[in-house]
């Protein structure tokens, strides 16, 4: 229970948190040491090596208590074996739609708080649709079917040379501002396989680029020597947080993105005929010629016939069906 007084520097990393009055979620990690943000972006692939390597030299801090202060609530947590912390609540008080700042404590063994991290909860607007896509090989260039390419890309590259494909931008721009108007932007909510090591960097790729704001929902936390397994999850695991968003906004209406890469069309058919009222489409990025055939079946076992389907190798495909059903006007 007094873990944190063994470290003299301990940091309380904080994510983008998400819901509504009813159901408000924020989650974060503890770690021993100063959290791994570079002060400038290289070109130099050595520069780039070190900077992942420390993302993933690690050291999370177990079982020590915080505490959240939301209006006139305090909520206490307590991390698990791998530094994780999960706040639930219901707010006694409404709350305005956008983002707003929490801090959130850890406490020392008397309860006095020792140190904070600052993070930001996204409440939607009550808008037409929301969207949940996956990052890696369907907003970001990624390889994650070739081993070899995947990890060069990691390793030399980084937020700000990473690439976006063609167009995925412009079409998540349009997403975010379809049916609303500019200043009640549609909510968006990325689920991948990666890991919260590389959320500051997701973070800084997303912002360099101009992607729409939205709440982050990754993979467990892995240490140095389970670098090169980097971006592997379990089917369940997605399946569950994509599944949590659906039942954090019952009655928002959702689009999926994603790619074939892996185990999206499986995982988004099987959230589409569980929640058939909840998803309006679904949208597959055909990264994998191989397994076009077999994605196509896959999203034709989706038992809903009016939730759309489209599977596409070029945004502009994307961009042109989701105007020709009337989700982008």
């Amino acid at each position: 229970m007094k873990n944190e007084i063994k470290h003299a520097v301990t940091t309380v990393k904080v994510y983008h948190g998400y819901g509504h009055q009813k159901n408000l979620v924020v989650y974060g990690h503890v770690l021993a040491g100063k959290s791994v943000r570079p002060s400038k972006f290289s070109n130099n692939p050595i520069n780039n090596i070190i900077h992942l390597a420390r993302l993933f030299l690690v050291r999370p801090v177990p079982h020590v208590q915080l505490s959240l202060q939301w209006q006139n609530q305090t909520l206490h947590a307590t991390t698990e074996v791998d530094g994780f912390f999960n706040f639930e609540w219901q707010s006694d008080f409404e709350i305005d739609a956008g983002w707003h700042l929490i801090k959130v404590h850890l406490l020392d063994g008397q309860g006095y708080k020792k140190t904070s991290g600052e993070g930001k909860l996204f409440v939607p607007h009550a808008t037409q649709y929301g969207f949940i896509s996956d990052i890696d090989d369907t907003v970001l260039v990624s390889h994650s079917a070739h081993t070899g390419k995947k990890l060069r890309v990691m390793f030399t590259k980084n937020p700000r040379s990473r690439k976006t494909f063609a167009d995925v931008v412009k079409f998540y721009k349009l997403l975010a501002l379809t049916h609303t108007e500019p200043s009640v932007p549609n909510p968006f909510f990325y689920v991948s396989s990666s890991e919260w090591n590389l959320y500051d960097d997701l973070n800084a790729f997303f912002k360099h680029n101009g992607l729409p704001k939205g709440a982050f929902l990754l993979n467990s936390i892995k240490k140095w020597y389970q670098l090169l397994k980097t971006g592997k999850t379990k089917h369940e695991a997605k399946l569950n947080r994509v599944t949590r968003i659906l039942k954090a906004f019952p009655r928002q209406r959702f689009v999926l993105l994603g790619d074939n890469s892996q185990s999206d069309p499986q995982i988004y058919a099987s959230i589409a005929n569980n929640y058939p009222e909840q998803i309006v489409a679904v949208y597959i990025r055909n990264i994998s010629l191989e397994k076009e055939g077999l994605t196509t079946e896959t999203l034709n076992s989706i038992q809903n016939k009016s939730i759309e389907t489209f599977q596409f190798q070029h945004t502009d495909q994307a961009i042109q069906h989701a105007k020709a059903i009337g989700l982008l006007v």
